[in-house]
This record gives C-alpha cells, sequence and structure tokens, in this order.
C-alpha cells in the first residue's frame, strides 16, 4: 500500500536562492508545499517514489533510474551550491522491475541516458529535505505511451511497494498548463484554464479514474507536464477509497503550480493511513482466516464505524493471489442483517465455496490480497449508453436468471463487453431480452 501520495509542481524559482525574492509571487503554492514536507516528515517514509517529466523518457519505455544512488544541483539555474545526493531503493526498483518484466511490461532501468538529479525531481526534494532526511528515492521517468499504460505502471509499483514492506509515499511532481496568459513564456491558449479547472477538479475530488478520460489532445493544446505522473500516481492507488484535499492553485507566471493531498481512506476520519486499516477488508480477512484455519465463523467485532453495523447492502469480497484472481463471491442484495455480516459470510465463501477455484489452504494465508466491495442501491436503465465501465457495474436478467459483473475491472473497456461477460454469467443466450441495471460501488483495499 501507497501510505499517501502529493501531487506537486517544480518551478525552479520557488527555490529562495535561485530567484532571491521573486518566488514571493507564488507564495502560496510556497505555503502549499511546506505543509506537504510537513506532511511527509509526520509519515516517516522509507521510501519516496518521485515520477518526473523532466527525468529520462521513452516513447515506448517508462524508465526507472538504476543503481546505487544519484547528485544533482541547480546549477544550470544559476544556483550550483544547492546540491543533492540521494541514495535508491535497489531493493525496490529491482521489484518494480521484476514485476514489469513478468507482465511483459515496458519499464525498467535500461537506457540510462544522464545520471544527474533533474529538476523535476530535486524541485520536491529541496522542500522535502529541509525538515526530513531519512528516506531513499525511485525516481521514474514518463514516457510517449497512452495513459492506460502509465494507469498500470502506478498497478506495479502499488504492488511492487506491498511486496517489499515499505513505508512509501508517492511524489508526483508536474506542472499544469504552460499556456495560461498571453505574457506566459508560452502564450495563452483556451485549452489552457481549462486544463487547469478540469484537472485540479478531478484531482480535489480524487477521482483519479477521470484522469484517463482527458484527451491527449486537448491535453497537448494545453502544453501540460504532468498529467502523466499524475496518471501514474493515480494507478498507485488503484482501488482505493481516497481522501483528498486541494491545498493550492496557482496563475500568476502563465504556468499552472497545483497542489493537492491524497490518503487511503481507512475510516477512522483521519485519512491517515497508518492510524487505521481499512475496517472492511480487516473484517473480511479475519473472517476467512478464522474459518480456514478452525473452521469457526467468527462474531461480530465490537468496535465497527456503525455504517458496518447499521447499514443493511450486498457486498462482494475478491480475493488475490500473486496477482491472480483466487476467489470471488458476494451477494447482489442484502442477504443479512447488516453489512458486517454479509462481509463475513462471503469472505468464507469466496475462499472456500467459489465453484471456480479449489478451496484456500492455511499455508496461502499471508499471500493473499483481499478487496470488498460495498454495492449500492442497483438503478433501471434502458441502454448500455447509460454504463460507464469504470464507475457503474452491470446487473443483466431475463426469465429469472441474473447475472452481475462489477465496474473497473481490468480487460473489461467497453459497456458491450461489460453486459456481454454479466449475460455469460447468466446463462442468458446472446438474442435473449435483457432487463438492465447499474449501481455503483465502494471498494474497500
Amino acid at each position: 500500500m501507497i501510505d499517501a501520495g502529493f501531487m506537486v509542481p517544480h518551478p525552479p524559482m520557488i527555490v529562495p536562492a535561485i530567484e532571491r525574492g521573486s518566488e514571493e509571487q507564488i507564495r502560496e503554492t510556497i505555503t502549499a508545499y511546506e505543509q506537504v514536507a510537513a506532511e511527509i516528515a509526520e509519515i516517516k517514509p522509507e521510501t519516496i517514489i518521485i515520477t518526473s517529466p523532466h527525468s529520462v523518457m521513452y516513447a515506448d519505455y517508462f524508465h526507472i533510474s538504476p543503481g546505487k544512488g544519484a547528485s544533482g544541483s541547480f546549477a544550470r539555474f544559476g544556483v550550483p551550491e544547492v546540491r543533492f545526493d540521494v541514495a535508491y531503493d535497489t531493493e525496490l526498483v529491482e521489484a518494480i522491475e521484476s514485476l514489469a518484466g513478468k507482465q511483459d511490461f515496458p519499464a525498467g532501468t535500461l537506457g540510462e541516458v544522464d545520471p544527474s538529479l533533474d529538476h523535476g525531481t530535486m524541485v520536491p526534494l529541496w522542500f522535502i529535505d529541509q525538515v526530513y532526511r531519512d528516506y531513499q528515492l525511485v525516481r521514474i521517468g514518463l514516457s510517449g505511451l497512452p495513459l492506460k499504460a502509465h494507469y498500470e505502471l502506478g498497478q506495479i509499483i502499488r504492488r511492487a511497494a506491498g511486496d517489499t514492506g515499505r513505508r512509501v509515499v508517492f511524489v508526483a511532481s508536474g506542472d499544469l498548463s504552460h499556456k495560461l496568459q498571453k505574457y506566459g513564456p508560452y502564450g495563452f491558449a483556451k485549452e489552457g484554464p481549462a486544463y487547469d479547472e478540469k484537472v485540479m477538479d478531478v484531482c480535489g475530488r480524487g477521482a483519479f479514474r477521470e484522469l484517463l478520460d482527458f484527451d491527449e489532445r486537448f491535453c497537448e493544446k494545453a502544453a501540460e507536464c504532468g498529467h502523466r505522473s499524475f496518471v501514474i500516481m493515480a494507478g498507485a492507488f488503484d482501488g482505493v477509497k481516497i481522501k483528498a484535499k486541494k491545498l493550492s492553485h496557482q496563475d500568476v507566471t502563465g504556468v499552472g503550480y497545483g497542489i493537492c493531498t491524497f490518503y487511503p481512506d481507512r475510516g477512522d476520519g483521519s485519512g491517515h493511513p497508518e492510524r487505521c486499516g481499512d475496517p472492511y477488508v480487516q473484517l473480511a480477512k479475519a473472517s476467512l482466516e478464522s474459518y480456514i484455519r478452525s473452521g469457526k465463523i467468527i462474531d461480530i467485532p465490537e468496535e465497527l464505524p456503525e455504517e458496518m453495523l447499521t447499514r443493511r447492502a450486498g457486498a462482494f469480497v475478491s480475493i488475490h493471489e500473486d496477482g491472480a484472481l483466487r476467489g470471488c463471491i458476494g451477494t447482489i442484495g442484502p442477504t443479512t442483517d447488516c453489512v458486517a455480516r454479509e462481509i463475513i459470510h462471503n469472505a468464507i465463501s469466496a475462499s472456500t465455496r467459489d465453484p471456480r477455484f479449489m478451496p484456500i489452504a492455511p499455508e496461502e494465508l499471508d499471500r493473499l490480497e483481499i478487496n470488498v466491495d460495498v454495492l449500492g442501491e442497483p438503478e433501471d436503465i434502458e441502454s448500455t449508453d447509460q454504463l460507464d465501465v469504470r464507475r457503474y457495474g452491470v446487473i443483466v436478467s431475463s426469465k429469472g436468471r441474473r447475472g452481475l459483473l462489477l465496474p473497473d475491472l481490468d480487460g473489461v473497456d467497453t459497456p458491450e463487453q461489460q453486459v456481454d461477460i454479466a449475460r455469460q454469467k447468466a446463462g442468458i443466450g446472446r438474442f435473449e431480452k435483457l432487463h438492465l441495471q447499474r449501481f455503483e460501488v465502494v471498494r474497500h483495499v
């Protein structure tokens, strides 16, 4: 799990030694940056992952900086005395590269051109280093590949971080549009302000999947440099309920500078992951472990959020082992008196009664990843035009047969695919008349 994520800009002028006073015109951005640094210091991460548009970039490959470490300075901005020396987290780099290789994904440490740290990396580090230095670094460049590939890289990073057990924060370095003002260095384009408004809305809500919906031609006309960086971070939080907070957005130089913070919502109201595990996932984990080890069904724990004890809803428990599905069973609507009991029973079913798999054995328990999807109320719809595979799940029914497919599944890219898979699961013929319903879920991981 990534402990927190931060969307930050990288204007060199923000470093006092470079501009010697003129940085005050972006004081709001500086104040927000200082807050980000303070929050990182509070988390005390072992590793900071930074994605930077100014690191090594290839058209069809994601470059991860190799070696034991790197150095850099702001010499090209007139202040060579401001230097950085960082140690790389070689174990986490190796884990990312290994997972990418297993998936035949184009990412790794090949192709190093210039090992020096770039300013897209050094500007965030300048703020962080003022308050916290006990970290290793992983530096990753962007690519010319589609946005979806950047999101997939984020998913790989998240899994690698989990495999190594690292305490990690993710810093997505990137400016917004460079075409916000006629007096700016790149002039003005109407797409510039439109991009800034849209991306700050999306990131301010933590609606990460919407970052994939940006038309790449629109991004190009806006002359943004950080979108792909933000999408990689989004992938690292795939399926995680996020608490997002917009700290600042400034446009005084013709370039947009936006800062947001992102924490997994662990249900304790704080948004800080180290203070509490997700109670939905923890309950599912406790239920299946008890049943698999001893055959006992656990009682509902006393200290659960009230919503788990008073709300009735359908819920699905999904189990993965080494990235592969190991079991998934759930209920379309409530069958018990509360969500907590729904999860307890469905976790047992998913781990021992999914007809596609053998029951999970005790020796597998430490390798499992568990998701819990709590379903919203189904809503009747007229056609697939009212579906969005990222936002809505679908229920299809015909003559007493009913099939369901959850939203936001890998390999399901169109509503037509979504409906077809749900139809097949229900045993409904291709030309039979369907009744369609859609529903939203809250996913807990």
